[in-house]
């Protein structure tokens, strides 16, 4: 499994840990993101992971900043990209489940550290269930088409 890895500056320190449970879990992963704690402007960083996974050369991404919202609304203005902010276990198991979430959104400031590792792990654990909720994400992909018919 290859992940892509973003942060702005508030999330330098969750990223180095998710980079060390990565190597824990043998994971291949490429490291987008910010490396230092001068601000920066996290929609550069969502960017980068979010096209790498849309294009296909990364299984997921997983993108961090303070409260995850703001990459969360960036990485899904990219086509293909169904970003999932998650501070709970349920809410990364659901993602996938569900919605076949393929970058996770992770807040670095409102939740603990070993809860972001936990998610990190069911997120990447879960797989989509299909079935009814196949035809549900078919919909918003859908949607993606005819917002660029409509421009």
């Amino acid at each position: 499994m290859r992940i892509a890895l973003g942060n702005d500056h508030r999330g330098v320190s969750v990223k180095l840990s998710i980079i060390e449970l990565l190597k824990d879990l043998r994971y291949e992963y490429k490291d987008f993101g910010s490396q230092g704690t001068e601000p920066v402007d996290y929609p550069d960083f969502a960017r980068l992971v979010a096209e790498a996974v849309s294009k296909g050369d990364y299984d997921y991404g997983i993108v961090i900043c303070g409260t995850g919202i703001g990459m969360c609304i960036a990485a899904n203005k990219i086509r293909g990209i169904r970003a999932a902010l998650c501070h709970t276990v349920f809410d990364a198991v659901r993602s996938r489940q569900h919605n076949d979430a393929n970058v996770l959104c992770l807040a670095s400031e409102t939740v603990e550290l070993n809860i972001n590792l936990d998610i990190v792990k069911a997120f990447l654990s879960t797989t989509f269930d299909g079935g009814r909720h196949l035809r549900r994400v078919d919909k918003i992909r859908a949607m993606e088409s005819d917002n660029l018919d409509n421009r």
